[in-house]
C-alpha cells in the first residue's frame, strides 16, 4: 500500500500518534489477543480497546479473527497485520508505504509459485 500526502496518510499518522492504538499495535503482535486480553494488557477499559480497535481495523492494521467454540459461543481475537511502515520525504511531499503480514505472505506464495514454475 503506498500512500501520498493525503487524507489517509494524515490518518495513519493520527492513529500512531495514539498511545492507545500503539500498545494495542504491540500487544497483539506476538500472538491474537481477546479484548479483555488487551484491556488487561493495555491498562485501559473494553469500551477503548473497542474503538481503537475499529479504527486500526478501518486502515488495516489490526484483523479481527473470529472463531466458534464447540458450545457455540463467539470469540473474537485481534492480530496486528502491520508488518512495515516508511514514510519519505522527497521533492516536498510525503509518501507513507505500509506492508501488512497479508501482503508479504502473497509476496511469499508468488515467489515460491514463480520458482516451482522455473523447476
Amino acid at each position: 500500500m503506498e500512500q501520498g500526502e493525503n487524507s489517509a496518510t494524515a490518518a495513519i499518522f493520527q492513529v500512531l500518534a495514539d498511545d492507545h492504538s500503539r500498545r494495542i499495535l504491540l500487544a497483539a503482535d506476538r500472538e491474537p489477543k481477546s479484548a479483555k486480553e488487551l484491556s488487561e494488557i493495555c491498562g485501559v477499559s473494553l469500551a477503548t480497546i473497542y474503538r481503537r480497535v475499529s479504527t486500526l481495523e478501518t486502515h488495516g492494521l489490526v484483523e479481527d479473527l473470529s472463531s466458534v467454540d464447540s458450545d457455540g459461543s463467539h470469540r473474537r481475537k485481534y492480530e496486528t497485520t502491520l508488518e512495515e511502515l516508511h514514510a519519505e520525504v522527497s521533492n516536498g511531499e510525503l509518501e507513507l508505504s505500509i506492508e501488512t503480514r497479508d501482503e508479504l505472505a502473497d509476496n511469499f506464495s508468488s515467489l515460491w509459485t514463480n520458482l516451482r514454475e522455473d523447476l
